[in-house]
Order: C-alpha cells, then sequence, then structure tokens
C-alpha cells in the first residue's frame, strides 16, 4: 500500500513535469514570438531596401529624362523647343550672315556695263529754228548680262579738239554743263533694255559768241569713267558763264 509520503512525492513530481512541460511550451511560444518579429523586421527591412532602390530607380529616370532634355534644348531636336528652334531657325534664315534666301539686291549700273549714243533719228534732232531752247537725248543702254540700276543726273562734259577754246583760240576748251532742277527716281534695267536722258541745248548759227563742241563725255551717276560720244550738232551759244545758261542736262528717265 501507498503510503502519504510516497503519495505526496508522486504528486509533487507530476506538478514539477507539468511546470516542466509548461515552461518548455512558453520558452517554445517566445522562440517562436521572436522568430515571427525577427522576420517581419528582416522582410520590413526588405521592403524599405526594394523602396529606397525604387526611389532611387525613379531619381535617376527623372535625372536622365532632365539630361536628356537639356541635351535636346542643346541640339534643338526636343519636342519642348520646337518652337524656340523654328523661330530661331527662321530668324538664321533671314539673316544674310547665315546664307539664307533673302531677295538679291541689284547692283547700280557701271560705265562698263553701259552702251550711251545721241538719237539722232526724226523728231530727235534738235530744231535749231525753234523758239526758245530745244533738246537732244542720250540712250543709254544695260550692255551687261544681270540688271541694274541707274538714277540721278549723268555729268556731261563737252569738249573741243585737242583742249583748244572755239571762242578765243586758246586752252580751256571743255565746258561742263549745269544740271536742272528736275526730280528723279531709280529705274532698273535689264539686259538689253535702254533709258535716255535729254540736254537741252541752244543752238547758233552765227559767227560770234559760240562755241562748238567736237565730243560730249558722258559720265554715269556715281562713276568717274566716262563715254565719249562725238558731237553730232551744230554749235552752241557760249554761256559757259552764265548764272542760268540755256544748256543744261535732265536727269535720267
Amino acid at each position: 500500500m501507498r503510503t502519504a509520503t510516497t503519495t505526496a512525492r508522486t504528486a509533487r513530481r507530476r506538478s514539477l513535469r507539468i511546470a516542466a512541460a509548461t515552461l518548455t511550451a512558453v520558452a517554445g511560444l517566445t522562440l517562436t514570438a521572436c522568430s515571427g518579429s525577427d522576420t517581419g523586421a528582416k522582410s520590413e527591412g526588405r521592403a524599405d531596401l526594394g523602396m529606397a532602390a525604387d526611389q532611387a530607380a525613379d531619381r535617376s529616370a527623372d535625372s536622365g529624362s532632365q539630361a536628356q532634355g537639356s541635351d535636346a534644348r542643346a541640339s534643338g531636336t526636343g519636342t519642348g523647343t520646337g518652337t524656340d528652334s523654328a523661330h530661331s531657325a527662321g530668324k538664321q534664315a533671314n539673316s544674310p550672315q547665315t546664307g539664307g534666301k533673302t531677295k538679291a539686291s541689284i547692283e547700280r549700273c557701271h560705265t562698263s556695263g553701259l552702251k550711251a549714243s545721241f538719237n539722232t533719228g526724226g523728231d530727235a534732232v534738235p530744231d535749231p529754228d525753234a523758239d526758245g531752247a530745244t533738246t537732244t537725248s542720250v540712250l543709254l543702254t544695260n550692255k551687261g548680262s544681270a540688271a541694274c540700276t541707274i538714277g540721278g543726273f549723268p555729268g556731261v562734259d563737252l569738249a573741243t579738239e585737242n583742249g583748244v577754246d572755239p571762242a578765243t583760240g586758246g586752252e580751256g576748251g571743255r565746258w561742263s554743263l549745269a544740271r536742272s532742277s528736275a526730280k528723279y527716281s531709280k529705274i532698273t534695267l535689264q539686259p538689253g533694255d535702254s533709258t535716255d536722258f535729254t540736254i537741252n541745248v541752244a543752238l547758233t548759227d552765227d559767227d560770234e559768241g559760240f562755241w562748238a563742241p567736237a565730243y560730249a563725255l558722258i559720265t554715269p551717276p556715281d562713276e568717274t569713267t566716262s563715254i565719249t560720244l562725238a558731237w553730232p550738232w551744230s554749235p552752241l551759244v557760249d554761256q559757259r558763264g552764265a548764272t542760268r545758261p540755256a544748256t543744261f542736262v535732265n536727269p535720267i528717265g
């Protein structure tokens, strides 16, 4: 038969086993909880690292996009700068320094590109019997291969043979004709085109007070080289020293 002491000892052993089992279970739960917490922390850490990596990638993409935009702006090919680039290109196209298409300028007519002649046919012949002054006209033709502009007063010098004054027989055989007060404008002569100007002349058949030119030296406007033509008409009234001579030049056109 079991004694009371034996029974009490048995009961105590059971209590100890139950307590040990309980402690073991609690320890297992504690370990599981710790393991679960570590795993969660590690997972959260990995998530944080993943988010940081994504953010870094986004920042890198933004930087790359900005750099690409800067490159596009620098090269003028970016869509954001298309209007500015087109505007700039338009300006450059209109600038003469860029060789863009601009209206071609037409040079003035030079002496070397012109042919001069007196109109001597029909009504162009000055009338020596006219009341007051009469006129003669000089034809200027563009003999070059390009258009040119001309306008204004030509220079007209009447010269005698060998520079001798026909009135006195001495030197001084040149007369630079005065100019009228008529208005003028420039005109364009295409290759082969002609224009003219008139000279008012006071002709005379008198044996005194005349001046007989042998040549007319025609200098186009803004030029220094002249074209020499033989004088085809009778002598002129000598008015070289007159304030308002009856022989003078009118503008071209």
